[in-house]
């Protein structure tokens, strides 16, 4: 067996000036204090930019949430305008159907009068009809439930209407239930 050997420093250990000059010793605390004092401002500063950003973020939830407030408020605002729209319908209605001997062209009257009052509310509500006997069938707006060869109407044209379409704006309501010609 091989015996391993160790070496062995013998050297002495140099051991730093442990005796330094105070000029050294003062500019050591100037420098531990200035870096002491950045410290403590990186530190406020690093707690300013947290306190804004919380500040920041609890503006942030609170328009959130006033927003949603304001959303569902309007909504029950518009829903209760619509309402209020309808309601001299739904008298109308219930005054007819109190009456105890009426004639049915007395009745047809009523019905037609309600009918323009339902017309007249749709429109001030903003409410478009679409499919028109005549019109050209377009499927964006028109529902085809059947064909129809008629020489009388041109291509691809509205022969008859089954139920009316709705539109506010752009956008659709309820597509019209149509038959097509040609």
């Amino acid at each position: 067996m091989a015996k391993k050997e160790k070496e062995v420093n013998k050297e002495p250990a140099q051991t730093p000036d442990t005796a330094a000059g105070p000029e050294q010793c003062r500019q050591l605390q100037e420098q531990l204090d200035a870096l002491q004092a950045e410290l403590e401002q990186v530190k406020k500063a690093k707690e300013e930019e947290k306190d804004q950003y919380m500040r920041v973020l609890a503006e942030y939830d609170n328009y959130r949430k006033r927003t949603d407030r304001e959303k569902a408020a309007t909504y029950e605002s518009a829903t209760a305008d619509a309402v209020a729209q309808f309601l001299p319908v739904v008298d109308n209605m219930e005054l007819a159907l109190a009456q105890a001997d009426c004639s049915a062209e007395d009745l047809r009257k009523g019905v037609q009068m309600i009918q323009k009052n339902l017309n007249d509310i749709l429109s001030k509500l903003g409410v478009a009809v679409m499919g028109q006997e005549g019109e050209p069938f377009d499927p964006a707006y028109h529902q085809a439930v059947s064909h129809i060869e008629d020489p009388a109407l041109g291509e691809n044209v509205i022969a008859t209407v089954y139920r009316k379409g709705y539109r506010i704006g752009d956008k659709i309501v309820r597509h019209a239930t149509v038959i097509v010609a040609n």
